[in-house]
């Protein structure tokens, strides 16, 4: 029997186990400056599972690196699940909805965990059927700037690694597919926080003040200039505003206003077309509206890239695997999140690709939102789809 089919009939024994799991992460979810408790899970995890190493506080964070050594020579490839969780008060009506307040798993976080929690384990115990090295990489910190993965590469978790994986189940895409893209997959992010300080004064009298929301507003107009006639029609970039701290009294001139901007790009070019034009505009504020700017612009995310041949072995290795839950292997457009995978991407070659979680007879709530759900299914499709592919490469 080969390693592949050896590794699905396992995981289909522990079925129930990675839902069990994932249910027991969902309803402890922690934020990314803490993150001790599940760390502590997954290296307890381990405990007693035959794995030659489990690296935990990995990289001076709560990240935890797994080492699997097979039997015969070979690639050493990496696989990544992130962990954390976001501060969101939950609004599902789940039996084990999360008992944190103000906390929950809105992103799926829980459902990467604990499939390669199992697949983990299942790999470790064929460990004499594979050929070269694995390296389970349980991430924390991917949704908070820098991002974990960072420190994760920074630490040497891509030491001597040839190739990285990584897996997000989707709630808005359909349960039973699995989406690969070759190139660039997912946009790259910034962020700014600009004050700009003018001069307070009474309602009554605006020659005698320099009011900092007219300045402010006049900002957040001309910023979309920047999408619409500096990029390259055929490129993809957003500019979102998503704070404006202008309250103050009805007749009162205020005196300095605090903006925080967001920003996506699909290229690197773009990216540094927009980071060049908002400088400008900061400083064309200054000179037209005689405000003061303090701009803080920094970019972190980069686009997320997956390595054409890579992508097409992930691909081809899916469809080859003929897993019955999965109805098909689809070739899939970018989408507009960022991903601190990219990281690993750019060290590296790699794919990261996609599960679908619609959830069955409800309505499908995107990413983020504290009703979010995913179709439990999508964990066995998760684990047997990341099985397929090790077993490309190291069986």
């Amino acid at each position: 029997m080969s390693l592949l089919d050896e590794l699905t009939k396992q995981l289909d024994e522990k079925q129930d186990r990675i839902i069990e799991i994932r249910r027991y992460l969902h309803q402890h979810p922690e934020l990314s400056f803490e993150e001790e408790e599940t760390a502590a899970y997954i290296s307890e995890f381990y405990k007693d599972v035959p794995v030659d190493s489990v690296e935990t506080n990995f990289g001076g964070q709560r990240g935890v690196l797994v080492t699997i050594k097979g039997e015969q020579p070979g690639k050493t490839i990496a696989i990544r699940a992130d962990f954390d969780a976001l501060p969101i008060q939950e609004e599902t009506d789940l039996p084990f909805a999360s008992k944190n307040k103000g906390v929950m798993h809105a992103c799926g976080h829980d459902g990467h965990t604990a499939y390669m929690l199992v697949l983990g384990e299942t790999l470790a115990e064929l460990k004499d059927q594979l050929k070269g090295t694995v390296k389970i990489i349980h991430q924390p910190a991917e949704e908070v700037p820098p991002g974990g993965a960072k420190g994760m590469i920074e630490a040497g978790a891509l030491d001597g690694v040839d190739v990285v994986f990584g897996i997000h189940v989707m709630s808005e895409m359909e349960t039973g597919k699995v989406y690969v893209r070759s190139g660039n997959t997912q946009t790259g992010r910034a962020k700014f926080v600009m004050k700009v300080q003018g001069k307070g004064g009474h309602g009554s009298s605006p020659h005698a003040a320099n009011d900092a929301i007219v300045a402010a507003s006049a900002f957040v107009m001309n910023v979309q200039t920047i999408i619409s006639r500096r990029l390259n029609p055929f490129d993809t970039a957003v500019v979102t505003i998503g704070s404006f701290d202008g309250k103050g009294q009805f007749n009162v001139i205020k005196d300095a206003v605090t903006l925080e901007g967001d920003v996506r790009t699909m290229s690197d070019e773009a990216r540094e077309t927009v980071e060049k034009q908002v400088r400008k505009m900061a400083k064309g504020l200054e000179e037209t509206y005689g405000v003061t700017v303090d701009l803080n612009y920094a970019n972190d995310y980069p686009v997320l890239y997956n390595d054409p041949e890579e992508s097409e072995k992930v691909r081809q290795a899916l469809m080859d695997a003929n897993i019955p839950e999965v109805d098909e292997v689809v070739d899939m457009d970018p989408v507009p999140p960022s991903e601190d995978f990219a990281y690993y991407l750019r060290e590296v070659p790699g794919t990261f690709f996609y599960v679908g979680a619609n959830p069955e007879g409800k309505e499908a709530y995107p990413h983020h939102h504290p009703k979010f759900e995913i179709n439990e299914k999508s964990l066995i499709i998760s684990a047997k789809s990341m099985a397929a592919v090790v077993a490309a490469y190291c069986g």
